[in-house]
């Protein structure tokens, strides 16, 4: 044990003693390297090697609810509210998970955690230490003492301040996958190459009527009207992104080709308005149920001989069945978020009655896109916390990094599909892919 575990401070804590023992168990066979800080300013060398992060527990309550509580998620509820610290490299944290999945604890040893657990008492310096921590957290957070952290404070995703994305997202704002030629691009020229990859599939062309299905911010939508002459409407839920989209909108004066409206894709009318559809990013806030629903109304607005290109995330698993990363999501991030396997997708589509031509994977350019965004909301700390509350910012900063890992180890994917409407003697797209690589498909030949 004193090879994996020393502590550098002088002296014996009681608790913290106890809570070495419970550590030294959990972590004997780690092959990698961390530091552990506890309460009372021990530090604890966890596994070999140079450390490639480091945990703070502030208090001895936050270590034992991580050793008494059944439910790993309160560990993340402790980080996002302060009670546990993380330095260093965070993707490296989080492959702890895989770790600690493949621990196989006796019912005698949980028991004997457990009861050492429950004998960690605070000293009097933790005491005081925890008051001044505390209150700087009230301030830090913008609590109230004693105030648990609400449902308001984690239900973040459509009411943080566009300026808090603007930290992170490209200039255009574009908050879905970037198209990346190489992997040393720059976001910026990643996200342009993904708004004119989509623009190509879609092989539009001046004139033609494009409807975009979740707009979010407007990017594709003037993209699409600047550089392929298309006239294009766009649909979506948030306030803030309408008004950011018609700022922008009025700013590149596209009103006469470009509207954008606050609508539900289910209050679309009419039938075959449309020369062609995108939906970037938007189908997994539908729901399992609903995607039958979902494509019968696009391929009801869609022109014959029309195409559609829908853009979305998929799970390697199919029913979106409950687990602690299904739970995640559903808590924190997207309260309406479910995701099916591409082969169960593409079935709804068929049943839909759209004939598929086109299933491309882009699961490694969305992992850089996220690595990407979480540099840079880390590089923009001070600035984010002054837009959202430290709890939000943290929100953000686990699920795009716990997102990336996600996608790099292939639990999830993300496809475009393009389609049309089945129908006979239908000829929608060309013989081969070759008009995508050799310049622009409306003509200009740029």
């Amino acid at each position: 044990m004193a090879d994996t575990y020393q502590n550098s401070i002088s002296g014996r804590n009681p608790g913290s003693e106890l809570a070495k023992h419970i550590l030294a168990r959990l972590f004997r066979n780690f092959e990698g390297s961390f530091l552990i800080r506890l309460w009372d300013g021990s530090v604890i060398n966890a596994g070999r090697g140079r450390p490639e992060f480091s945990l703070t527990f502030r208090s001895s309550k936050a270590f034992q609810d991580m050793v008494m509580s059944h439910h790993p998620l309160r560990v993340v509820e402790s980080y996002f509210q302060g009670l546990i610290d993380v330095d260093g490299d965070l993707y490296s944290v989080l492959k702890l998970r895989h770790y600690l999945a493949s621990l196989h604890l006796s019912l005698t040893e949980k028991a004997i955690f457990a009861a050492k657990a429950l004998m960690i008492k605070p000293d009097k310096t933790e005491s005081q230490g925890s008051r001044k921590w505390a209150k700087n957290l009230k301030q830090k957070l913008g609590l109230e003492a004693g105030k648990e952290l609400n449902r308001d404070a984690i239900s973040f995703h459509y009411d943080v301040s566009n300026d808090f994305y603007a930290l992170w997202l490209d200039q255009q704002m574009v908050y879905s996958c970037a198209y990346y030629e190489e992997a040393s691009q720059s976001l910026e020229q990643a996200q342009c190459n993904k708004l004119d990859h989509i623009c190509r599939k879609l092989r539009l062309k001046p004139g033609e009527w494009l409807l975009d299905i979740g707009c979010g911010w407007g990017a594709l939508i003037c993209w699409a009207a600047e550089h392929y002459g298309v006239n294009a409407h766009g649909i979506t839920l948030s306030r803030k992104q309408y008004d950011h989209a018609q700022r922008t909108i009025n700013r590149r004066g596209l009103g006469q080709k470009v509207t954008v409206e606050l609508m539900d894709y289910r209050d679309l009318k009419g039938e075959a308005e449309y020369d062609k559809l995108a939906s970037v990013g938007m189908f997994e806030h539908v729901g399992l149920k609903n995607l039958p629903a979902y494509f019968a109304v696009a391929n009801r607005v869609l022109k014959p001989g029309g195409l559609f290109l829908n853009h979305g995330i998929t799970s390697d698993e199919g029913g979106w069945k409950k687990s602690i990363t299904t739970e995640f999501i559903n808590r924190y991030v997207f309260p309406d978020g479910q995701l099916e396997t591409i082969s169960t997708v593409q079935q709804i589509m068929e049943d839909a009655k759209f004939e598929i031509h086109d299933v491309e994977g882009l699961r490694h350019h969305y992992a850089l896109t996220l690595r990407e965004w979480v540099r840079r909301l880390e590089q923009h700390h001070e600035e984010a916390i002054s837009h959202v509350s430290e709890p939000t910012y943290r929100i953000w900063r686990f699920y795009m990094a716990a997102c990336a890992q996600q996608f790099e180890e292939g639990h999830t994917g993300l496809y475009q599909i393009l389609a049309s409407k089945r129908m006979p003697f239908s000829d929608p797209v060309p013989l081969t892919r070759r008009d995508l690589y050799t310049g622009h498909v409306n003509g200009k030949g740029e």
